[in-house]
């Protein structure tokens, strides 16, 4: 991951349902698309050796291409299996304790629309705060939704990077960009792209460097 300095970048989320194997091949060809800062893979319904078979089969396909590999929810896991960091929700645990057992590694936190969160995220050693949901998303029902004036407060504030999530597109990413999100956390916008992840990279990348320029 990166530094406000470094401009925006993409941050690709897993589909909640996959097959490892398959799934493989599709993440590497949308990784060589483009630029990619980390990949979250959060998979729902699976139990813990599920989940660590996707985590042996994906972990090496996205560190061999020097991107972050990051677990949803379970910092414990994450540290286990080699992951670079995890990323939890307001609801995933003790967040001090995950900060403890993850070490150097990273940690991100889901801070909805709150500016409290996110000030506590930060005092307790995340590495970036995650504002969201800014558009209705098809993967996930949102119960916070966030605009785009808190990614504005909280880069003229603080140094800490910023994710912006929840239903991003290249149509609709231009305003985040523009107002301070480091990363855009995806998740549709390319594993559903009609033309293939890669190509929801290349879309991904190109919006977010028209944001920019």
């Amino acid at each position: 991951m990166a530094t406000q300095t470094d401009g925006c970048r993409l941050y690709l989320v897993t589909p909640p349902v996959l097959e490892p194997r398959a799934f493989a091949d599709v993440l590497a060809r949308a990784l060589d698309a483009g630029d990619v800062a980390a990949l979250q893979l959060r998979l729902k319904g699976v139990d813990d050796d599920a989940l660590r078979r996707a985590i042996d089969i994906l972990r090496p396909v996205v560190q061999s291409r020097d991107v972050a590999f990051l677990l949803n929810d379970r910092a414990e896991l994450a540290v286990q299996t080699g992951c670079d960091g995890a990323h939890l929700g307001q609801e995933d645990g003790d967040h001090e304790a995950a900060r403890r057992l993850l070490g150097d590694g990273m940690l991100g936190i889901s801070c909805h629309a709150s500016r409290h969160l996110a000030m506590r995220a930060g005092e307790i050693g995340a590495d970036y705060v995650a504002f969201g949901a800014f558009f209705p998303s098809s993967t996930k029902d949102a119960e916070h939704r966030a605009e785009p004036e808190v990614l504005e407060w909280w880069s003229s504030l603080f140094e800490l990077p910023c994710v912006a999530i929840g239903g991003i597109t290249p149509s609709n990413c231009a305003p985040l960009v523009r107002a301070g999100a480091d990363f855009l956390a995806v998740v549709s916008a390319v594993w559903n792209h009609p033309e293939g992840a890669d190509a929801g990279v290349r879309a991904m990348n190109a919006a977010i460097a028209a944001a920019q320029a």
